[in-house]
């Protein structure tokens, strides 16, 4: 059982994988979805390390310059140290250089040294009169796509985008290192920008005199940059997933609603057939689908026209009887002689013969053919079939001239096709009794089978051959219509309705094999003017799968 389900499952993969529509879908959805995976994972590795680079960069700074201002920022008071604020702002002044011309406000760090009082020492936005500034953009120029990009995601309120809170305040960075303790935080400035800052101790000797506060925007700005690198793959993402549900809009929307609206219009106008032959020419899925359905319309058409016209033909054989019955009962009510009378009789006696005959193949085909369709199909061994059903035609040992049915050469073996037993049967007893109605008295019908190949493969080959006269060329293909009939001389009346060669071919044609006629001549001694002629009809089906080499 787990061998089947695992063998079920591997079959669906590989028809999945063999499906062009499934590729289709698969290669763009994924598509759209790589190029969101690969812009998440570069901008979540950058994003990972900024803030860590950004505090240890600033912590060296804030370092190299808290121990300056110790050294030439502060004094040695009587009785404590202090700071010398002047100098603490001459050296920020010298130390760090203003802002390029063309930079943007507040690029770079900012430093502010506060007493251990809280009040403000130096700044060096103060220092350097730092004012934010807007530019305008440039009449009549060309924007730069770069710069546009950044714009629209500065537009952009990352924080509220991402779930992102200050960590401290800046007075509480100051109180904790005015205790000792380097402070790392994340927060708002005053232009609402998130900034990284550490806190330093302005410690002389083992007396903390103030706080040392160093900040920089620079994580804003690379969060900006990070924006506008996402657009180009937000962008490709969209257009990616547009292009697949174009694709599948045309593809595969478009055209099952064109077949749902064809199948509407069948069944609003009775049409029995129908046709979209832009839709069947695909090569996938789609196509084979629309192929099927106008298959089976028209398999459904045909079986109508089929039914019509044998409702038709029934009508009409059973019509020629009962009128040649009226015909004999009303001649037999006026007239007075005995015989005449017993020669109508005989001719009411014949028709209804007919009938019964004509009724009971009518009802033997339309039951065959519900078995066929309805019926299991199995492996059934043809030659071991055929050899039993001739014994069931021995005749019995004080018969004369009665025809001898024979299987020529030895009992076949492998001879195995996929079909219904019942319908196939039926088939090879039509063609025997056709082929004894029509063999003389005394005469032999030969039956036999083999494998043998042809350009659609390897198929089993049955024949069933007569010594009556043969058929005319031009009713070789004729015999196999419904009530067709041509009585041999001398045969009952009513003993053939013309519908046994019509269902033979009906089975064998919905066992996907053919049956036809061919005349023969066959050399023998009893033969006038060198040999007998007689009839061959063939029946063909493929061989089953097991047993093709």
């Amino acid at each position: 059982m787990a061998s089947a389900t695992a063998t079920t499952r591997a079959e669906g993969f590989r028809a999945i994988a063999r499906s062009r529509i499934a590729r289709i879908i698969f290669i763009w959805n994924f598509a759209g979805f790589l190029i969101l995976v690969v812009g998440v994972l570069l901008l979540s590795e950058m994003r990972a390390g900024l803030t860590e680079a950004q505090y240890g960069n600033l912590r060296t700074q804030g370092e190299l310059i808290t121990n300056l201002l110790i050294e030439t920022g502060t004094v040695q008071g009587d009785p404590s140290p202090s700071i010398n604020e002047p100098a603490v702002r001459e050296v920020l002044r010298r130390l760090l250089p203003p802002v390029a011309e063309g930079a943007r406000p507040g690029q770079g760090p900012r430093v502010r040294v506060a007493a251990a009082d809280g009040h403000l020492v130096a700044d060096t936005d103060v220092i350097y009169d730092v004012v934010e500034e807007t530019p305008l953009p440039q009449i009549g120029g060309r924007s730069n796509f770069g710069q546009s990009l950044e714009d629209a995601a500065q537009g952009v309120e990352y924080w509220r985008l991402t779930p992102w809170r200050p960590t401290i305040t800046l007075a509480e960075a100051r109180r904790r290192a005015l205790g000792g303790e380097i402070v790392y935080g994340e927060r708002l400035n005053e232009r609402g920008e998130r900034v990284v800052s550490v806190t330093l101790p302005l410690r002389r000797v083992q007396r903390v005199l103030g706080t040392v506060t160093v900040e920089s925007p620079d994580v804003e700005r690379i969060l900006v940059a990070e924006r506008a690198s996402m657009i180009p793959f937000v962008l490709g993402a969209g257009i990616a997933i547009f292009l697949s549900s174009l694709l599948l809009a045309l593809f595969i929307a478009q055209p099952l609603r064109r077949l749902a609206q064809a199948a509407d219009r069948l069944r609003v106008t009775g049409a029995t057939r129908l046709s979209l032959p832009d839709v069947s020419r695909r090569r996938d899925e789609i196509g084979a689908l629309a192929h099927s359905l106008e298959a089976m319309t028209n398999a459904l058409a045909d079986r109508i026209d089929t039914n019509e016209r044998f409702a038709a033909d029934v009508s009409h054989e059973i019509k020629n009887p009962l009128a040649s019955i009226r015909s004999a009962v009303d001649s037999a009510r006026t007239v007075r002689d005995p015989d005449r009378q017993t020669q109508l009789l005989g001719i009411v006696a014949q028709d209804v013969q007919r009938l019964d005959r004509l009724i009971t193949d009518i009802s033997r085909a339309t039951r065959i053919e519900a078995e066929t369709a309805r019926g299991d199909v199995g492996r059934i061994d043809l030659g071991e079939l055929l050899y039993e059903l001739t014994r069931a035609y021995e005749p019995p040992e004080d018969a004369r001239g009665h025809v001898e049915v024979v299987f020529r050469g030895p009992k076949p073996q492998g001879l195995i096709v996929l079909g219904q037993e019942g319908p196939l049967g039926q088939v090879f007893r039509n063609l025997i009794d056709n082929a004894r109605s029509f063999s003389p008295e005394g005469g032999h019908v030969y039956v036999s089978a083999e494998t043998t190949r042809t350009k659609e493969g390897p198929i089993v080959r049955a024949t069933v051959d007569d010594e009556g006269p043969g058929i005319p060329e031009e009713n070789l293909e004729t015999i196999f219509r419904r009530f067709y009939t041509q009585r041999p001389v001398g045969a009952a009346f009513g003993g053939n309705s013309g519908l046994g060669l019509s269902i033979a071919r009906q089975i064998v044609e919905a066992h996907r094999g053919r049956i036809y006629a061919q005349n023969l001549v066959r050399a023998g001694p009893m033969a006038s003017g060198g040999g007998s002629s007689g009839a061959r009809l063939v029946v063909e089906l493929p061989l089953a799968a097991s047993q093709r080499q």
